[in-house]
């Protein structure tokens, strides 16, 4: 039975593979042979146009989704959250700098509160199906250069014009690279947020993801976060924590999460020898994959930002000009308009209880800043859940501005795209104001610095089984599970007086044993002498 089921997995994941590697390899058109693509574009907005005389459906299934909206309901409270509302740790808020950071977005022209989200041409095609030579500039609110445009102002970086006829005629399926552009990157560079997301994705070694591997299975994002209708699940704004079923057949309905690695692997995937594995599988009862099968994240070479200290932004050089401090790899530690970083690289995570839902601060939350470190977010979740496991974690620690008279944490407006000296002098009551007017946020003009963490999913970079977590990591007394509530482990969590008394009862044991072996060797001896 136990080689059936293990025949039974290994068939349906490789029919998988099979089932998606076919469906990709199946296109039937050549687009560079639509006579609606060939231009002139003088704006993306041109593009979407001609892509929409074919794919007549697909931006209003694209302005249903959550990469439309950026929004989401709390399925427990029904408040109604997204990037409007949500804080972090990191850029800290994306109202009042949308000019910025919406070049992450699906479309074009969200810079305010003004942006038409039933506008079927604002919709970006290019942003997810471009095979290269596409970028959205940053403080152009979405939109790609039409020309050549230096930003920021005075800095003497810029970005050339973007061949929209060549992008439209060579567009094709997603991949690492059109999701990672804006994955990869959120916070402000590459890496900074996410921990397992990051540009060594691209071309990844079996060593850092068994998955993405290009010398082995060479899954794109979308071989997991299977899209029906462009709605792509797996988000880490609602997760799944939990998914104690088989594997999926591919092509099943199923109202199933697609991305969880149940879905490919099942509940119960371990299929070594039959002790071991029926051991292994027990533990999935508790822990997520993702705790033994992910050892520690950013080991791509790319670092993420653990710290962020935006307290000690404005700090100058000897000569009073802006400057950029590097540690000895070439990785930023200061910045003048930014602050101070700290840097992990193969950081092991922590360790909690998540059934994938998760509390969000507020911008009209009232914090303490007495009361130690605040909470930007919680992630739900305890023992005894049916929906919850233990998780692995990237634990940020930042420190960022909060309104000392309203008690609230300040969303500064850090990308002003026309005020060129702002760039190379960061003033915080400036750019404080700023953020208020552009957010419509109370500010009473006094403001310090608060110590904040942030806690971010680790579910990529998943190690090849021979390096996963080994059992005395957690089974000891200084274990990666320390601290994790509701949970006995074994090695780890020994009671002194439980172990003295198992001392004993051994000792006792043992010395019964020997005793007895020596008085019947004394009366076997004294027998022969009678």
């Amino acid at each position: 039975m136990r080689l059936l089921k293990s025949f039974a997995t290994r068939a349906i994941l490789l029919g998988s593979i099979l089932l998606v590697t076919g469906l990709a390899a199946a296109a039937t058109a050549d687009h560079s042979k639509f006579e609606v693509l060939q231009g002139p574009f003088e704006t993306g907005e041109d593009v979407t146009r001609a892509c929409l005389s074919c794919h007549t459906e697909a931006a209003k299934q694209v302005m249903g989704t959550r990469h439309w909206t950026w929004e989401y309901e709390d399925p427990q409270t029904g408040e109604k959250l997204g990037k409007k509302t949500m804080l972090n740790g990191f850029c800290i808020g994306d109202r009042s700098n949308e000019a910025f950071c919406n070049s992450c977005h699906i479309g074009y022209g969200w810079e305010d509160d003004s942006f038409d989200f039933t506008n079927e041409a604002k919709v970006d095609c290019l942003a997810c199906h471009n095979t290269g030579d596409y970028v959205k500039a940053r403080g152009l609110a979405g939109h790609p250069a039409y020309e050549r445009t230096e930003y920021p102002p005075g800095s003497g970086r810029f970005y050339n014009p973007v061949d929209l006829v060549s992008v439209a005629l060579n567009v094709g399926p997603t991949s690492r690279e059109t999701c990672g552009a804006c994955h990869y990157y959120g916070g402000g560079g590459d890496g900074v947020k996410h921990g397992d997301l990051d540009s060594s994705l691209n071309n990844p070694h079996r060593d850092l993801d068994v998955h993405m591997a290009t010398d082995g299975l060479n899954f794109a994002c979308s071989d997991c976060h299977q899209t029906d209708k462009h709605v792509v699940p797996g988000s880490r704004i609602q997760m799944t924590a939990a998914d104690p079923h088989g594997p999926l057949v591919r092509g099943q309905q199923s109202d199933r999460n697609p991305a969880t690695c149940q879905a490919c692997h099942g509940d119960k995937p371990h299929q070594e020898s039959f002790l071991h594995a029926e051991r292994l599988n027990q533990h999935t009862n508790t822990l997520a994959c993702q705790s033994c099968h992910i050892p520690s994240f950013a080991r791509g070479g790319v670092p993420t930002k653990m710290g962020w200290d935006w307290s000690e932004a404005g700090r100058l050089d000897d000569n009073g000009k802006p400057m950029i401090v590097k540690d000895e790899k070439g990785h930023i530690t200061y910045d003048s308009r930014k602050g101070s970083f700290v840097n992990g690289e193969h950081v092991v995570p922590v360790y909690q209880w998540f059934d994938g839902s998760v509390d969000y601060i507020q911008p009209d939350t009232i914090i303490d800043p007495a009361a130690g470190p605040v909470a930007i977010n919680r992630f739900r979740g305890q023992a005894g859940d049916p929906k919850a496991r233990i998780w692995p974690v990237k634990l940020f620690q930042g420190k960022q501005p909060y309104d000392t008279v309203h008690k609230t944490l300040l969303v500064p407006q850090v990308a002003l795209p026309n005020d060129t000296a702002f760039w190379f002098n960061f003033d915080w009551p400036k750019a404080l104001q700023a953020g208020a007017e552009g957010t419509g946020q109370a500010f009473s003009g006094e403001f310090d610095f608060v110590s904040t963490t942030m806690i971010w999913p680790i579910t990529h970079m998943v190690a090849p089984k021979e390096q996963a977590v080994g059992c005395n990591e957690c089974h000891r007394r200084d274990g990666r599970l320390v601290g994790v509530e509701g949970i006995y482990v074994p090695g780890q969590d020994a009671n002194p007086w439980v172990r003295m008394l198992g001392l004993l009862a051994l000792f006792g044991a043992l010395a019964g044993v020997l005793i007895h072996s020596a008085i019947r060797v004394v009366v076997h001896y004294r027998g022969k002498a009678k």
